[in-house]
């Protein structure tokens, strides 16, 4: 199918209504999403007294990236963003990130797992009074999905492998119905694979929300993070300013078809996708364990847009661990100063989580490779920030021991201004299309689409644009069944 099933089942979404009805539930619209403007004032202040990882209804009005950067009580002003200087980067061109933290649950999964849980709501085809929502993840999408759950009163399951952080377990003990840990890290997304098959097998009444599938997590990040960059852009391009293009790990391949909305803005752009050095499986066809928590691989998701896709580059995860020390240390940080990155800007780099810091090591790696000046702007996503990751410090604390100035100031000139253009390819024809061949081992050998529903990806020529016009569709939808409930 190449678009999200909108098929009306008019019993079960009675039902949704009147849970709705009961549990004071609103659903936002991407509009509002886009343009938190557009969100009725009386929902505003109730936000006021409201937390911004609170169980509550009305956070699903937080799905959107201009929330005010407080843990309470706040509403909304422009889309969060960090400007990282030439002094951090080493690169002339400016690098503009926009900031995950201040969603509910601390990253922007929350909305890719909105977006596919959603639609099958309010069109009846997921019934919350009798079906769990199972979120399989590498982390923080099925954090998003059992938050998401819980605001739209639906039970849940979380999966996700075992190696992950622990404060992602921490939380979901308290939010998720069940939580469900498969064997291995970042890289094993087969195992989860695998444990999905299990519960479908299983009998229970359940609706599996695969992020790696499921074109809501494409459509969210389309419409919503893509026209976030375009109003960070347009704030920050001034005079002269040149769009160049986004940067961003693959993982589930939500986050890079932003790429495909800004692209269609500025034609000349370019869309960068980042993997894991240690499993460079866009990069050639390889496999292996890594510790750039939140970017799954050994696979290419069924949603990657990968004839819209410019570049890959591959990240050595010893470059982001040790810049997370480096950025989140008191002696790394105060090396920052030392060489001439502002206060300002030191303060505000426990912003970068693990993909984030990926993803800005990215962005060096295509300034260099494509020799951009001043002028020109790269824009990224800091999906998720340091918050965590405390643990991963601890850890390393304790295997490595005290972190001092000469550590930092190996790993600045090293991992930062010492990043080359090792390890990258710029896609012809041929090496798009051989991307997109890799799907057929995970999704037509294994997870049961067609052959002609992978050929339809690469060669039908309105196969993605499709997906981007669902939005004002599933709009009506939610407006409608807003109405019906009442509130």
């Amino acid at each position: 199918m190449t678009t999200i099933d909108l098929t009306i089942h008019k019993d079960r979404r009675a039902r949704a209504i009147q849970r709705a009805k009961e549990r004071n539930i609103i659903i936002p619209t991407y509009a509002q999403m886009k343009d938190p403007s557009k969100i009725p004032a009386k929902i505003k202040d109730e936000l006021k007294g409201i937390g911004l990882w609170d169980i509550h209804p009305r956070n699903l009005f937080r799905i959107n990236w201009h929330n005010q950067p407080t843990a309470s009580g706040g509403t909304y002003g422009g889309v969060n963003f960090v400007e990282l200087p030439s002094s951090l980067t080493g690169v002339k061109a400016r690098i503009i990130a926009i900031v995950g933290k201040w969603f509910p649950t601390g990253a922007h999964k929350v909305g890719a797992a909105f977006s596919c849980l959603v639609p099958r709501l309010v069109t009846g085809q997921f019934d919350p009074t009798t079906q769990k929502a199972v979120w399989p993840s590498t982390g923080n999408y099925c954090r998003g999905g059992a938050y998401d759950s819980a605001l739209l009163a639906c039970e849940s399951i979380a999966i996700l492998p075992e190696g992950m952080s622990k404060e992602r377990f921490e939380w979901l003990e308290k939010v998720a119905g069940e939580t469900i840990k498969t064997p291995g890290s970042e890289s094993n997304v087969k195992e989860i694979f695998d444990k999905c098959w299990e519960l479908r097998n299983s009998g229970q009444d359940l609706m599996i929300f695969d992020q790696f599938q499921e074109f809501g997590n494409y459509l969210w990040h389309y419409e919503v993070t893509g026209h976030a960059m375009e109003e960070v852009f347009k704030q920050v391009a001034g005079k002269n300013g040149r769009f160049r293009g986004i940067a961003s790990a693959t993982g589930s391949a939500g986050t890079i078809a932003s790429g495909d909305y800004m692209k269609q803005l500025y034609p000349d752009a370019k869309i960068v996708a980042s993997e894991a050095l240690q499993c460079p499986t866009l990069l050639e066809n390889g496999f292996g364990a890594h510790r750039i928590e939140g970017i799954g691989d050994k696979h290419v998701p069924w949603v990657h847009n990968s004839k819209n896709t410019d570049m890959i580059t591959a990240i050595d995860d010893n470059a982001v661990v040790n810049i997370s020390r480096l950025f989140n240390e008191e002696n790394g940080k105060a090396y920052l100063v030392k060489m001439g990155v502002s206060e300002d800007v030191v303060n505000k780099l426990d912003l970068l989580g693990f993909s984030g810091i990926s993803n800005v090591l990215s962005c060096i790696k295509a300034a260099k490779y494509y020799e951009m000046d001043e002028n020109d702007v790269m824009i990224t996503v800091l999906t998720d920030s340091m918050e965590l990751y405390r643990s991963r410090l601890h850890e390393m604390h304790q295997e490595f021991g005290e972190y001092s100035e000469v550590n930092a100031a190996a790993d600045f000139a090293r991992y930062l201004h010492g990043q080359s253009t090792d390890n990258m390819l710029e896609l012809r024809y041929t090496d798009r299309r051989r991307v997109h061949n890799l799907k057929y081992y995970t999704w037509v050998e294994q997870q049961g689409k067609t052959y002609e529903e992978i050929q339809a990806q690469w060669y039908q020529p309105d196969y993605w644009t499709s997906v981007q016009k669902q939005a004002d569709q599933i709009d009506e939808l939610i407006v409608d069944f807003n109405k019906e409930v009442g509130l």
